[in-house]
């Protein structure tokens, strides 16, 4: 039984052709795969696996590397906090406490409602706005336990423009013209990229 739906199935074709690999298109599949279920399942990583021509441990592999592919499944809305140096010095520790308290989960949980999934993370490079953190990947700065709550209670009724978790990949599957790179193979390119010689052609 396939994982993809038929329409992410054509999708899935069309992403692969973008690309002079289909191995190169392995990430952008793991995003569909995660857009479709919320997660990414073993039934998903094994197809993906046969669509580029590689195996479930390369996908995996794949997967397990890059934190925002979720090997279980999540909340709505993913709240990760940033824990590292400059947003622990401005509060983050008081603020991951404030949240476990509020939601009713420890890092790492999800609410029973299936809202919420809360998270610490690793540095969001937005160092100059401690404390920080993210929901579904859109920064959200020097948050106050205050503006958490209000945050929450947001969330809580889709008073925001944060996509749902998985959404992210719907964001990405546009490309431009001016910006389509084609699927000659590298070792055929002779020349510089389009966008490289007109920016040289502008600094003359």
């Amino acid at each position: 039984m396939k994982f993809f739906t038929e329409e992410n199935s054509e999708l899935a074709q069309e992403i692969i052709g973008r690309y002079p690999k289909p191995r190169s298109a392995m990430i952008p599949l793991l995003h569909l795969a995660q857009e479709q279920e919320g997660w990414v399942t073993d039934e998903a990583m094994t197809e993906i696996a046969e669509l580029v021509g590689t195996t479930s441990a390369e996908v995996l592999g794949t997967c397990s590397f890059y934190e925002m592919f979720k090997r279980k499944p999540v909340g709505k809305y993913v709240i990760n906090i940033c824990t590292t140096m400059s947003c622990a010095l401005m509060g983050a520790g008081d603020l991951m406490k404030h949240a476990e308290s509020r939601l009713g989960v420890k890092s790492g949980g999800s609410t029973a409602d299936g809202l919420f999934t809360l998270e610490g993370a690793e540095c969001q490079a937005a160092c100059t706005e401690a404390p920080c953190l993210q929901v579904n990947y859109r920064h959200q700065y020097r948050v106050t336990p205050e503006q958490f709550d209000q945050l929450v209670e947001d969330l809580a009724v889709s008073d925001t423009d944060i996509p749902e978790h998985g959404v992210l990949s719907q964001i990405r599957q546009h490309i431009p013209e001016d910006k389509f790179v084609g699927t000659t193979p590298p070792e055929d390119v002779v020349s510089a990229p389009v966008w490289l010689s007109e920016a040289g052609a502008n600094n003359d």
